[in-house]
């Protein structure tokens, strides 16, 4: 098929390379901005463009697709259809409705559970047992429009950073079977039932809450791993915790230290840190973070 590739992170990377792989004509490549980044703040590349430019794709990044001069650019290109995957602009109906079958989108949750922007991190947060990613047929709602195929997995002990990768390569695998037989991939209604939103992640959410009970607080580092980081303070410096695991314990202080290895009380339970980091510095276990910090039994953390 003639089509475009619209997508951004490195969820999206595995898409573009099925495509490419399958024989799929690839004509453009729409991507963000390059954005600042790391410690310099330097303009960096998306994850996509820097595949594209690898696989010698020409290559997009418009402010916006709201204006009627790249509506007629995107329509210009004359496409069977349009896959997105994390791209970050909504598309409008004009460009939705511009290439022959429309735009394909694919989204990690079951819909329509964990519609919008971070579905990975909520159904980790909520402690939801399985999780998927699905080929939908895009329209001009939130992720509201029909589904042509759905692959679940259990999500278990998974970090978003492990969740991510997975379902990025099933969403790739999926989309290229759909591609193959689109009549095979009838476009079903979602259910109108079980709607939930995936809002964006807001920064006072990522800094743990040890009145919680211990089952809680380790989702929260497991859906904040790795980025932004689940984290405590300790005498005015944040300390990110990347992984813990839960330890049973009698009724304590929540977010006091209760021996010498940094076992932290919740509001039931507590739990055990095994790879924690601090500002400026690399991730380490926790051992042997504490042989440079100590952070002595007793200690209540915030």
């Amino acid at each position: 098929m003639r089509l475009a590739f619209m997508g951004t992170p490195e969820f999206a990377v595995p898409s573009l390379d099925a495509l490419v792989a399958a024989g799929h004509e690839v004509v453009a490549v729409y991507t963000q901005p390059p954005r600042p980044a790391n410690r310099g703040k330097k303009l960096t590349p998306s994850a996509v463009q820097q595949r594209a430019v690898e696989l010698g794709l020409p290559v997009r990044s418009p402010l916006t697709l709201r204006n009627a001069e790249a509506q007629a650019e995107f329509a210009a290109l004359k496409l069977d259809v349009a896959v997105v995957a994390a791209y970050g602009l909504i598309l409008p109906q004009a460009v939705l409705d511009a290439p022959k079958f429309g735009c394909l989108n694919v989204h990690g949750s079951l819909l329509p559970r964990w519609r919008g922007a971070a579905p990975v991190q909520r159904a980790i947060l909520a402690g939801d047992r399985t999780t998927g990613v699905m080929v939908m047929q895009m329209e001009a709602g939130l992720d509201t429009g029909p589904v042509r195929a759905t692959t679940e997995i259990e999500i278990g002990s998974k970090t978003t950073g492990e969740l991510t990768a997975e379902l990025a390569e099933l969403g790739a695998e999926l989309m290229v079977i759909v591609l193959q037989d689109m009549a095979a991939h009838p476009a079903i209604a979602q259910s109108g039932e079980g709607i939930t939103y995936a809002a964006k992640i807001d920064k006072a959410e990522t800094r743990l809450d040890f009145l919680q009970p211990a089952e809680v607080v380790e989702r929260q580092i497991r859906a904040f791993n790795p980025a932004p980081g689940a984290w405590f303070e300790y005498e005015g410096e944040r300390y990110r915790i990347l992984e813990a695991k839960v330890i049973p314990a009698p009724p304590a202080h929540p977010g006091e230290v209760l021996d010498d290895c940094l076992t932290i009380a919740c509001g039931t339970d507590s739990i055990s840190p095994s790879l924690i980091q601090r500002a400026g510095k690399p991730a380490m276990p926790t051992a042997d973070l504490l042989r440079g910090k100590p952070i002595v039994q007793g200690t209540i953390l915030a």
